[in-house]
């Protein structure tokens, strides 16, 4: 059983990409970029998770996407950061400035397609988030992200969590509190066995299926 940052292998198909940064690591929590920040370097996941998110008043918090190993993220349309980024758990991370990326896509079509491919994959990810937070129960929800890290990382029925419930709470669009009482409550239907707070075993994936839905 292997902990959510290393439980997926490096790419090796970054090719040109791996020479064009410089490799950083971060400690669990720590921040990457901040909102208001110069939008001057993209950025790829080697090991760990990262979230992205905005603060909101009153001191809330909207997590916008978990990116996970060779995910590339920091995106934008404009000068300055949208969002802040942060190591979830304990994260390398290989930062390119804009000028070396781009120097490496105008020079290597397989360089220039792959950042092309993480782009649409971005922008379907985002859509999918957007589909979760609509119309659907707090069960809805936690089924379906627990589906989703599954599919990402286990081989098996164990889900090892990156991330704190509160982590998943901000993703979701729920409270903490009400994470937690999904969880017993899938767990006191035999759908899930929380196994401990990060480690949770699908006991029932057929039923987490049909909950998500």
């Amino acid at each position: 059983m292997a902990f959510a940052g290393s439980a997926i292998p490096m790419p090796t198909h970054f090719g040109s990409l791996h020479t064009a940064g410089a490799l950083r690591h971060y400690a669990q929590h720590q921040e990457i970029f901040g909102e208001g920040d110069d939008a001057d370097a993209y950025f790829k996941v080697v090991s760990g998770v990262v979230r992205t998110c905005r603060f909101l008043s009153g001191g809330r918090r909207q997590v916008d996407e978990f990116h996970l190993p060779g995910d590339l993220f920091g995106f934008e349309m404009g000068l300055h950061r949208r969002l802040c980024a942060e190591a979830a758990s304990a994260a390398t991370i290989i930062h390119y400035r804009h000028r070396s990326i781009e120097s490496v896509a105008a020079n290597d079509k397989a360089a220039a397609l792959r950042l092309f491919e993480h782009a649409v994959r971005s922008l379907a990810r985002a859509q999918d988030h957007a589909v979760l937070l609509g119309r659907r129960t707090a069960i809805e929800k936690v089924a379906a992200f627990l589906i989703d890290w599954a599919a990402h990382f286990s081989p098996d029925e164990d889900v090892i969590l990156a991330m704190t419930r509160q982590d998943i709470a901000d993703y979701l669009g729920l409270t903490v509190e009400t994470v937690s009482r999904t969880l017993a409550r899938m767990e006191k239907h035999a759908v899930i066995e929380l196994c401990t707070a990060r480690w949770i075993k699908l006991t029932d994936p057929v039923a987490l299926r049909d909950l998500a839905s």
